[in-house]
């Protein structure tokens, strides 16, 4: 019987630790993304893969700090990257694209600067995520178990910061174009929402 790929080995993995388990659709989608994003370009799938299916790693629940004063200040990115590292290394992915992986991983969020192809692949990818209705359903699912969404008054400010900052953070031109039906659908979601809460959503 021959050993899984380490592909497969990679979603099994994920698959298993994604908690809360919600957490898990986000890597599926976010890797069709960068497919999306990067069609007819020059990038390396495999570092696309690994970092898109991985990058998140440190945010899973058994993962993160459980005490909340340290998950408050948690940076889950170096835990990511080493914790990757070894992981990947334990599957047989190839050695000499380690590091373009953890680099793709570093830069992977809006406030970052990326500059390897695929990391501003990964990087856009990820701030599509946080448009439109998936990016809503991603903010709004928190709301009564994470601390910093008591309520959907303290997640509608989220919603409309990433409606306002992040479209501008895009740097490649396919991006920005999948972006303009999320962009529209979350601005449609948070006046529909004020809207009908009339003032009273708490």
């Amino acid at each position: 019987m021959t050993s899984p790929s380490w592909r497969e080995s990679v979603v099994a993995y994920i698959r298993a630790e994604a908690q809360p388990v919600d957490k898990f659709g986000h890597q599926p989608r976010l890797y069709a993304l960068t497919r999306e994003i990067a069609e007819g370009g020059a990038y390396d799938d495999d570092v696309l893969f690994a970092s898109a299916w991985m990058h998140d790693l440190g945010v899973f629940i058994g993962h993160r700090p459980a005490d909340p004063a340290l998950l408050a200040g948690w940076d889950h990115v170096p835990y990511t990257i080493a914790r990757s590292q070894e992981l990947l290394s334990e599957w047989g992915f190839p050695q000499a694209k380690l590091d373009l992986v953890a680099e793709a991983m570093r830069t992977h969020q809006a406030k970052d600067k990326a500059v390897l192809p695929e990391a501003i692949v990964l990087r856009d990818a990820d701030i599509l995520e946080q448009l439109g209705a998936i990016g809503a359903l991603r903010t709004l699912v928190k709301v009564g178990r994470d601390t910093r969404y008591a309520t959907y008054s303290d997640a509608i400010p989220v919603l409309q910061r990433a409606l306002d900052e992040l479209p501008g953070k895009l740097q490649l031109p396919r991006a920005r174009e999948l972006a303009i039906p999320r962009i529209a659908a979350l601005h449609s979601l948070l006046d529909a929402i004020r809207a009908e809460a009339g003032g009273l959503l708490y």
